[in-house]
């Protein structure tokens, strides 16, 4: 498969953060994006949630406000149409251990087999058009909210399952997996109240 294309599923995916993470003892977002590929807003969406929702790094002080800022500016563009996504230097700069990142590839792929069984194309009304700017403000809210789930517990896990639902949605036109995304969301919503008030 070209490295141009977009990963049509999400072991794909899973597969080509694989292979740039056997080079050096950190991979940086720069170097997932561009195996990954740099122009689809479902695998970015995708890629940010797989990132957040695993428990090894998801965890690590930091990654759920760097990984919100990386969907925000994702987010910003594709509501403003643009077809190349732009991100500064010093975020593309940010890297992780590969040791903790192949940890969570490893727990990730069990569930990545699973989901890619179950996911078809249906119920597109929910994910053409309009819709995937819906997608995109919601993602938006996800973003904005992602430095105060640093100090609440699982809440950066809930809105990676999120985000990883919404990228999955986009990538297999499922528009059910799509109301499971924002049935995430509003759970991890309800967390976030419940613990902060």
């Amino acid at each position: 498969m070209s490295q141009n294309s977009a990963p049509t599923n999400l072991e794909r995916l899973l597969d080509r953060i694989d292979e740039v993470s056997q080079e050096g003892d950190r991979v940086s977002l720069d170097s997932i994006l561009q195996t990954v590929g740099s122009r689809s807003f479902g695998p970015l969406l995708l890629m940010a949630g797989l990132i957040t929702f695993a428990p090894i790094v998801g965890d690590i002080p930091g990654v759920p406000t760097m990984m919100g800022l990386f969907v925000f500016l994702i987010a910003v563009q594709l509501l403003f149409h643009r077809k190349h996504f732009w991100l500064p230097g010093w975020l593309l700069r940010r890297s992780v251990a590969r040791d903790k990142l192949c940890k969570a590839l490893s727990w990730s792929r069990p569930a990545a087999r699973f989901i890619d069984r179950l996911l078809r194309p249906r119920l597109k009304m929910l994910i053409n058009g309009g819709a995937t700017h819906v997608i995109a403000i919601v993602s938006l809210v996800i973003a904005a909210a992602m430095p105060m789930m640093e100090i609440v517990p699982f809440s950066a896990n809930l809105a990676g399952a999120a985000l990883t639902a919404f990228g999955l949605a986009l990538i297999a036109r499922d528009g059910l997996l799509a109301m499971f995304a924002f049935v995430f969301t509003a759970a991890t919503v309800a967390l976030m109240v419940y613990y902060l008030l």
